[in-house]
């Protein structure tokens, strides 16, 4: 009889302890807004907001024309580009820190399922996950920054897609998961492996910082000696912009999870990122992930045939094809140019004029040449 009441004591305590983490849980996820503070084996992390500076902000982001104070001029001048490798597989979601990115790359990581390289400089972000693998051709995009590289690992068959290998033949800033390790990584618990693995880009500066991997090389040339910003603009006035209907890119037909759906807000001027009828939102600010620029480059994809069970891909980085570019509620064809790994891609319209983008989020997703993007 005792042991009866017992267990029923201890069943009645775990529907108990369930149901208020059920509801902790919801209120967390569904009523609070704004910046969240974020539990970590080290204590609590809260976002780190970007624009909250006093001070007249006339000083332009050499990534994507985004104006700031001087004294976040002084910030960023102290440090490397530092791009991450992040997942969006459909069990990593919702992600953390995109919102907070200068400049977003996104293709096919194998079977459909979209990655993407998020590239920091004028922003920082109090939270960045999940972290995944390496990937070839996102090198060829790093390699425009000569950045810092944070992933877990990569693909190393050898054969084309062996990043692994080729993070050390091109010299890149490698900050690897396996050779950092905690704290400046760590694996959360709201996700099973391999969608948890979180840093921020306070911990990524600090962990280069400390590798020597600052502004300068060890020659004591700057990262930004060579570096050719894209050209920016205001937004245009509001009675000036269009009335651009939902844009559709799909990646892979057979993978309509992953196909980007953006809606365009014309009262912000920006494009906002949805998954079907479900809006992407940035877990670490509560932001509908958005972009303020949006390209699609029209890439050739193919099997690198190396022998790895999923597939690895390749996708021709170089040389020129076409691309479509949404700002300002319209849609402008055009083509991209990149005449090696380390040069700069060019955006330009079907006249040849350089593309002028709006300042802010640059968001360039590649797909296979012959997809159709509805627009």
């Amino acid at each position: 009889m005792l042991s009866n009441k017992i267990l029923t004591l201890i069943i009645g305590s775990i529907v108990l302890y369930a149901a208020s983490a059920g509801i902790s849980y919801m209120i967390f996820n569904k009523v609070l807004t704004g910046p969240v503070s974020i539990s970590t084996p080290f204590g609590n992390l809260t976002d780190i907001t970007s624009g909250s500076e006093e001070g007249t902000k006339d000083r332009p982001c050499p990534l994507n024309g985004a104006m700031y104070t001087k004294v976040r001029e002084e910030a960023w001048q102290k440090r490397r580009p530092l791009g991450v490798m992040v997942e969006d597989h459909i069990d990593s979601r919702p992600l953390r820190g995109l919102t907070r990115a200068d400049v977003i790359y996104e293709a096919v990581a194998e079977g459909g399922i979209t990655r993407q390289l998020v590239m920091y400089l004028c922003q920082d972000a109090g939270d960045i996950s999940p972290i995944r693998s390496a990937r070839t051709y996102f090198l060829d995009w790093l390699s425009e920054y000569d950045a810092l590289y944070a992933h877990v690992g990569g693909a190393n068959t050898d054969g084309p897609a062996d990043a692994l290998g080729q993070i050390k033949d091109y010299g890149i800033y490698d900050m690897d998961q396996f050779g950092l390790g905690f704290p400046t990584y760590w694996r959360g618990t709201e996700k099973f492996a391999p969608h948890n693995v979180h840093s921020t880009t306070k911990k990524l500066w600090e962990a280069a910082e400390k590798r020597n991997y600052g502004p300068e090389d060890d020659k004591g040339v700057r990262w930004d000696k060579n570096f050719t910003s894209w050209k920016f603009k205001d937004d245009t006035a509001l009675e000036a912009r269009g009335d651009q209907k939902p844009i559709s890119v799909p990646f892979w037909a057979n993978q309509p999870d992953y196909t980007s759906t953006w809606q365009y807000d014309k009262t912000t001027n920006t494009y906002k990122k949805y998954h079907g009828a479900t809006a992407q939102i940035d877990d670490l600010t509560n932001e509908n992930m958005f972009a303020k620029n949006l390209v699609v480059q029209f890439q050739t994809e193919r099997d690198a045939n190396d022998g790895y069970p999923d597939g690895h891909l390749l996708y021709g980085t170089k040389g020129s094809g076409k691309a479509l570019f949404f700002a300002d509620g319209k849609a402008v064809e055009g083509k991209w140019i990149k005449e090696s790994r380390t040069s700069r891609t060019k955006y330009v319209d079907a006249k040849g004029k350089e593309i002028e983008f709006n300042r802010g989020l640059i968001w360039i997703q590649t797909i296979p040449v012959g997809n159709v993007v509805e627009y």
